[in-house]
C-alpha cells in the first residue's frame, strides 16, 4: 500500500528533483522513513544531511542559484521548521525557486499546546509564497503541486507542511469528486515576452539613445548571448549586479563589472554619463548611483512585476524573462556603427584593471593585504571553476577582483546578504557539479558561524564527488571586519572590541584534525603559493589567511561623509587608529597614483 509520504516522495521526482538537502527529526520521522525506504528499494532521491536545519535551507537555495531546478529542503516540527527560515528568506529575497517539507504534530494535537507544535502557516507566511498543511490524503497531490508550481512561477519558496500522521496514511487513488483536486506535475513556461507594440516602444527609445547602458542582474541569467548581442547591437556599455558577475564574461571589454561600493569607477561613470539605462533582471537596490532623475530614459525587463520601476523612474516596464524579452526585441533594434561609448567604457575599465593590481600589491605592516588572496586566485582560477563568497569584506573583495570568465559560476547571498552562506553555497555547487573546481571565501566570523561545523559534512560526502577538489578561503584577522568599516564609515562610531572581536582559532588545523590538507599563509609573498598548491591538490585544502583587518574597503568614489565619518570615528578613540590610519593612507596614496597615470595616459594617446 502507498502512504502519503511515498506519494510525496515520488511525486518530488517527478517535478525533476534528485537531490534533497535535510535533517532528520520526530515530527517528519515517517516520512524519513520512507526515504530510508525509497532508497533501499533503488527509488529514492539522493539525500544530503548537514549538520544544520539552516544549511539545509542554504544550500536548497544555492542549488537553485546554480542549476535553475526547484531546490528542496526537508526538516521536522518546529526548531526544525524555524532553523530553515534564514535560509527561505534567502531564496525569497533573492528570487529563487525553493520547497520546504517540514513535520509537524499530528492532527489531533492542533492548537493543544503540546510539544513541538505550533502554528506553522502563521509563522512561514511572510517568507513563503505558498505555505499550507496537508491535512488529509486526498489533498496531498493538489498541495504539493501547488508547492512546486507556486515556486516556479511566483520565483520564491513554499512550504508544504506534513502533519506526522497524515504521513504515514494510505494514499487513494483519487476520482472526480468535490472539493477533491486532481493536479498535475507541470509548471507553465515562464519564458514570457512582452506584447509586440511595448517591444516596439522599448526598441525606440533604446535606439535613440547615444549612450546606452545596460544593468544586467541575475535574472538574466541564461541570456548571456542575447545579452552580449543587444548590447553589440546599439553599442551599449555593460555593469552587472554581483550576483551576476557570470551573466557577463569578464572578457567582454566594455563590462565595466559592478556599480557601488563595491564596484569599480567605470561602471560609477557609466550611469552618471549615461543618456539611456536599460534594467535587465535585477532589483539593484542602491538608487544613489543610479542615474540622476531625468538623465537617462529607462527600461525595465523583469519576470517581478511590483519591483520594476522601483529604483529609478522607468519610462517602460517589460514584464517578461529576458532571454524571451531580448530575442523579441533584437530585430528591432538598430545597429549602431559608432563604438565611441563602449571604447571610453572598455579603456577606462583597463586603467580600473591597473588600480586593482596595484592595489593588491600594496604591503601592509598588520597582516597580509586580503586583497592579494583575491588577486593571486583570479589568476589561477580553472576553466568552469564556481567561487562563492560570503556578506562582509569578502565580497568587496570578490566584486572588485575576481573576474568569472565564460562558463564560470559565482553567488553569494544577495539582497539578504546573510553572513555564513559561502560554505553552503559552495557544498550545494560541489552537489550539483561533482567535475568541477569549487573555491569557498569566506570570512572567520561568518566561518565560526557554521563553517567549522560544515567542514564535517564535506568530510562526509567528498569521497562522492568526481573531482573532490574544494578549497577554501578564510580570511583570519580575528575581527568582524565589514561592520567594524560600516560602524566607522556610515556612523562615525569607532570600532568597539567587545561586539567586533572574534576569537582566533586555527582554522588550518582543524582542517588537518579531518584529513584535508591546511595551509597558512602569513605574508603576502607566501599567497600565491598557497594557491598554487591548493589546485595541485586533488582533494579538499583550507587556506588560512592572516590578513590584515585595517586594509580599507575604498568605494571607487569617496564621498564626503564617507571621509567625514571615519575621521570623526577615528577622533572618538577607534583602537585600531594608528593601522587604520597607515593602511588607509596607503590604500589612497596607491589611489591616486594610479588615477594620476590614468590620466597621463589619456591625455598623451589625445
Amino acid at each position: 500500500m502507498t502512504t502519503v509520504s511515498d506519494f510525496v516522495i515520488q511525486r518530488i521526482k517527478e517535478w525533476g528533483v534528485h537531490t534533497v538537502f535535510a535533517f532528520p527529526g520526530d515530527g517528519i520521522g515517517e516520512f524519513d522513513g520512507a526515504l530510508g525506504r525509497a532508497q533501499r528499494e533503488g527509488r529514492g532521491i539522493r539525500y544530503v544531511r548537514p549538520t544544520h536545519e539552516e544549511i539545509c535551507a542554504l544550500m536548497a537555495t544555492a542549488h537553485a542559484k546554480f542549476t535553475g531546478e526547484v531546490g528542496v529542503c526537508i526538516a521536522t516540527s518546529s526548531p526544525g521548521a524555524f532553523h530553515l527560515i534564514n535560509g527561505l528568506y534567502d531564496a525569497q529575497m533573492d528570487n529563487q525557486p525553493v520547497v520546504a517539507i517540514v513535520g509537524q504534530q499530528g492532527l489531533n494535537a492542533l492548537g493543544t499546546f503540546t510539544q513541538q507544535e505550533s502554528n506553522l502557516e502563521r509563522a512561514l507566511a511572510d517568507v513563503a509564497v505558498y505555505v499550507q498543511t496537508i491535512v488529509s490524503p486526498a489533498q496531498a497531490q493538489a498541495v504539493l503541486d501547488t508547492a512546486f508550481r507556486s515556486a516556479r512561477v511566483r520565483l520564491g519558496p513554499a512550504v508544504v507542511v506534513l502533519p506526522h500522521d497524515v504521513q504515514a496514511m494510505n494514499m487513494p487513488q483519487l476520482h472526480p469528486a468535490n472539493w477533491v483536486s486532481r493536479s498535475s506535475a507541470v509548471a507553465p513556461s515562464i519564458a514570457v515576452t512582452p506584447p509586440e507594440a511595448e517591444i516596439r516602444r522599448a526598441a525606440a527609445v533604446i535606439n535613440a539613445g547615444q549612450r546606452v547602458t545596460f544593468l544586467v542582474g541575475h535574472g538574466a541569467n541564461g541570456a548571456t548571448d542575447e545579452v552580449l548581442e543587444a548590447a553589440e547591437r546599439c553599442g551599449a556599455g555593460i555593469i552587472t549586479t554581483l550576483r551576476a558577475k557570470q551573466v557577463v564574461p569578464s572578457e567582454v571589454a566594455y563590462h565595466s563589472e559592478q556599480l557601488g561600493l563595491l564596484g569599480s569607477l567605470p561602471s560609477l561613470h557609466q550611469m552618471k554619463e549615461c543618456d539611456t539605462l536599460v534594467l535587465l533582471g535585477t532589483n539593484y537596490p542602491y538608487g544613489q548611483f543610479l542615474p540622476r532623475t531625468g538623465q537617462a530614459r529607462a527600461i525595465q525587463v523583469d519576470l517581478k512585476p511590483e519591483q520594476m520601476g522601483l529604483r529609478y523612474p522607468t519610462e517602460i516596464n517589460l514584464w517578461g524573462d529576458v532571454k524571451a524579452t531580448l530575442t523579441a526585441l533584437l530585430p528591432q533594434l538598430d545597429a549602431k556603427d559608432d563604438r565611441s561609448w563602449q571604447n571610453t567604457v572598455a579603456e577606462e575599465m583597463a586603467e580600473w584593471e591597473k588600480e586593482m593590481q596595484a592595489q593588491a600589491l600594496v604591503a601592509y605592516d598588520d597582516g597580509v593585504n586580503p586583497r592579494r588572496m583575491y588577486f593571486e586566485l583570479n589568476k589561477r582560477l580553472p576553466a568552469q571553476a564556481i567561487v562563492t563568497a560570503d556578506a562582509g569584506s569578502t565580497a568587496d573583495w570578490y566584486g572588485q577582483h575576481i573576474r568569472l570568465r565564460r562558463g564560470m559560476m559565482g553567488d553569494l547571498s544577495g539582497r539578504l546578504a546573510s553572513m555564513l552562506a559561502s560554505m553552503p553555497y559552495a557544498t550545494a555547487a560541489k552537489f550539483a557539479y561533482p567535475q568541477r573546481s569549487v573555491i569557498c571565501t569566506i570570512g572567520d566570523g561568518a566561518f565560526q558561524m557554521l563553517g567549522l561545523n560544515e567542514l564535517i559534512t564535506i568530510k562526509r560526502y567528498a569521497q562522492e564527488w568526481e573531482n573532490p577538489q574544494l578549497i577554501i578561503m578564510v580570511l583570519h584577522n580575528d575581527d568582524l571586519t565589514q561592520v567594524s568599516w560600516e560602524m566607522r564609515t556610515e556612523d562615525a562610531n569607532p570600532v568597539w572590541p567587545a561586539a567586533q572581536d572574534v576569537e582566533s582559532v586555527d582554522y588550518a588545523g582543524w582542517a588537518e584534525l579531518l584529513g584535508f590538507t591546511g595551509i597558512r599563509v602569513r605574508t603576502d609573498d607566501e599567497a600565491a603559493t598557497a594557491w598554487d598548491t591548493a589546485f595541485a591538490n586533488r582533494g579538499v585544502t583550507l587556506i588560512d589567511a592572516y590578513t590584515s583587518k585595517n586594509v580599507p574597503p575604498l568605494p571607487p568614489h569617496i564621498t564626503r561623509e564617507f571621509a567625514k565619518n571615519t575621521a570623526e570615528a577615528l577622533l572618538k578613540k577607534d583602537p585600531e587608529e594608528p593601522a587604520v590610519l597607515i593602511d588607509s593612507a596607503k590604500a589612497l596614496v596607491t589611489e591616486g597614483v594610479q588615477r594620476v597615470k590614468g590620466a597621463l595616459h589619456h591625455d598623451k594617446g589625445r
